[in-house]
């Protein structure tokens, strides 16, 4: 890691716009920008304060480049911990580039993906587990996955494993301490009060273990499939649901032959609905391949949405039985599933039809895709099926899978503490778990890591950040 060098990145997005931020980090960073600055007020940048801002122009020798806004951090007191410049110039490209290559020329180099966050972790200004919430707060694109990320970059998940990690680490010091006294045979731990803090990581554990569940589908966007037979609404639902002409609609029956997919907020909670083909026998086969992506989307997806015709004629009663041999299908084939059952186009029935059908099928939504009636109730019915309660309370939730992953290993170490303390094994075995439960905790929040580890995660930062 070249952490000595002095590194510059455009901090805003690529193209042209009304104001560029440009970025510098590093050691000399005032000292390098300092030449190329001319203030309005002849101020010398290298005697102002941290944490101030200077109007004036970047000029390589005669040739002005832009009249720019410079902000002062000076180290440790800055987001990376080390002396800190942001230029804020005009939008244009041409101007962007010309002000990077100067500084290119004159000390700086490009900066790595993630690399002025990477030094606010090497620099003490944050732990890994919050340097890993800012890419997830960037990404965030709904409320509930900003309030997780947000939640964890103030340090809430770091905190809880902390306290975890200090209150076995001081258990553990005991242990290792009896091991010094061997001869003696003296026990510092005791092991009544080993057991009931044991009990007590072990649950708190299962729980962040748990809220991963509920943290990666919102993360990520909840998947709902929409299945039923051709020509049914299935599109004209998502056009519906997104409020806009996102999936073809025509009243020949097969138009959609391949999955098509869109995400949309919904009471804060990301969801992505599928559009798949409809599922019936053919001899197509484009056809036939859409429909068994049909089958490989619902096995990828949160929740299952049925939707049929129930402006079927009633006197055809055929129909209607068809529809429930079809939901008794989806049911075994993916009995753990949530499904939701709706009759589409409710707006060409009767009082006595509609109470027909709730009769043959008891769980039964009503809308009409057309019209947008009944379309507010699917989506309140959907996040039903979201369990924000823990969102909702301000829990920790575990999103990351890196995270889900040290829990896991760490929580499979506390068990065999747990057998350990219950079979009354010595102390050095003990240890040995011990040590391993504290390790897979540390490499939450970074205090134990490595050079391949840091470079896989700030990878997936965006230049700048």
């Amino acid at each position: 890691m070249q952490s000595q060098d002095n590194i510059i990145a455009l901090a805003t997005p690529g193209g042209a716009g009304a104001i560029a931020i440009i970025r510098i980090s590093g050691n000399d960073a005032v000292t390098i920008v300092a030449p190329f600055f001319k203030s309005i007020k002849n101020k010398d940048l290298r005697k102002q304060k941290s944490h101030t801002l200077h109007l004036g122009h970047i000029a390589d020798g005669d040739k002005v480049l832009d009249e720019v806004l410079v902000s002062v951090f000076k180290g440790p007191h800055s987001y990376t911990g080390e002396n800190t410049i942001e230029i804020s110039c005009h939008g244009s490209p041409y101007i962007q580039q010309e002000i990077i290559q100067l500084f290119l020329r004159n000390g700086c180099r490009m900066a790595d993906a993630g690399e002025f966050t990477l030094r606010a972790f090497l620099n003490g200004k944050m732990d890994l587990s919050q340097a890993e919430a800012v890419a997830d707060l960037i990404a965030s694109d709904n409320a509930a996955s900003h309030q997780i990320a947000m939640q964890q970059m103030r340090g809430g998940f770091s905190n809880e494993i902390q306290k975890l990690r200090e209150e076995l680490l001081n258990f553990a010091s005991l242990i290792e301490l009896e091991l010094d006294f061997a001869e003696e045979d003296v026990e510092f731990a005791d092991r009544t009060q080993f057991k009931i803090l044991v009990d007590k990581i072990e649950h708190v554990l299962k729980r962040l273990i748990d809220s991963f569940a509920v943290g990666n589908v919102i993360k990520n966007g909840i998947p709902i499939a929409i299945v039923g037979e051709p020509n049914v609404g299935k599109s004209t639902l998502l056009n519906a649901i997104l409020n806009e002409e996102r999936a073809i609609v025509s009243d020949i029956a097969g138009t959609t032959r391949d999955t098509i997919e869109d995400e949309i907020s919904i009471g804060g909670v990301g969801f992505r609905f599928i559009d798949t083909a409809g599922i019936r026998e053919t001899q197509d086969v484009v056809e036939s391949i859409g429909i068994k992506k049909t089958f490989e989307k619902i096995e990828q997806s949160q929740v299952v949405v049925y939707l049929f015709d129930s402006s079927l004629p009633f006197t055809n009663q055929i129909d209607h039985k068809q529809v429930q041999v079809e939901i008794e299908k989806i049911k075994n084939k993916f009995p753990l599933k949530p499904l939701v059952i709706i009759a589409n186009k409710v707006d060409k029935l009767d009082n006595r039809q509609i109470s027909d059908l709730k009769s043959q099928i008891p769980d039964i939504h009503f809308l009409s895709a057309k019209t947008g009636q009944g379309v507010e109730e699917l989506t309140n019915k959907l996040l039903e099926f979201v369990n924000t309660g823990a969102l909702r309370n301000n829990e920790t939730i575990v999103t990351n899978t890196r995270h889900y992953d040290s829990l896991l290993k760490s929580l499979e170490e506390i068990e065999k503490v747990k057998f350990g303390l219950q079979d009354e094994l010595s102390g050095d075995l003990l240890a040995i778990d011990i040590r391993q439960a504290l390790y897979h905790l540390g490499e939450i929040t970074g205090e134990i890591s490595s050079d391949d580890l840091l470079g896989n995660i700030f990878s997936n930062f965006c230049i700048g950040k």
